[in-house]
């Protein structure tokens, strides 16, 4: 090979982008994914191009990676255990609370949802709705500055809720949102400790709380964000 062909001799070769992507999902198989949806959908959305630039480098690792507003876009692992969990089928309504960088949001679009997703910091979700957009998914998903804790009631209702942070207790407003056979999928502080929680709402309007394996999610606030 010559210098031309290869680059110099002895030097490491960047990897191409298709190297990286495969790469990624590897090491999400490797940790146990192993639902194809998901899998195909984070080959698709490319999670850097959510990330805050200087943290773009880390979009390919299975970290936590900072947002404006003291936010966080988390681990790509969590977000797969938690798409799976959520069961997600073609055309399905979903309500997503808390969009922060919108990355899930694009995922659970390429999943093919129908997306409705709420965030309470309105710089995060002005800057999702511009990287949303650039991926392809506007026409698929509404991106609202509003409190996910009490959804505005002309929203209906949804086959999927996806509450992305950890909550003491479901709010009854949001289990209302949820159709009759619907799933909610987020996560309860149980004895201090943050849990997974699947949630399906019965024919007869009743609720089964099937709670899950520990899971890493920032705590959820109730409200607007008033500053930013």
């Amino acid at each position: 090979m010559t210098e031309g062909e290869g680059g110099r001799m002895g030097e490491e070769v960047p990897a191409s982008e298709g190297e990286r992507t495969v790469a990624f999902l590897l090491s999400l198989r490797a940790q146990g994914v192993r639902d194809l949806a998901v899998l195909r959908a984070m080959e698709k959305v490319a999670r850097e191009r959510f990330a805050p630039a200087r943290f773009a480098d880390l979009a390919r690792q299975d970290v936590s990676v900072p947002l404006p507003c003291g936010q966080t876009m988390t681990a790509p692992h969590t977000v797969a255990a938690l798409l799976g969990a959520l069961d997600m089928q073609p055309s399905a309504r979903v309500l997503e609370v808390g969009t922060g960088s919108g990355y899930v949001a694009a995922l659970l679009a390429a999943m093919g949802g129908e997306v409705v997703s709420l965030e309470r910091y309105r710089t995060l979700a002005l800057a999702a709705h511009e990287r949303v957009a650039g991926h392809g998914y506007a026409a698929c998903v509404e991106l609202r500055h509003a409190d996910g804790f009490v959804p505005d009631r002309t929203l209906g209702r949804f086959d999927r809720i996806l509450v992305n942070g950890v909550t003491h207790a479901i709010p009854e407003a949001l289990l209302m949102r949820l159709s009759p056979g619907g799933r909610l999928v987020g996560a309860l502080r149980v004895d201090g400790a943050a849990r997974r929680v699947v949630v399906t709402r019965l024919a007869d309007g009743g609720f089964d709380h099937a709670p899950g394996p520990a899971v890493r999610l920032p705590p959820l606030v109730p409200g607007l964000a008033r500053a930013l």
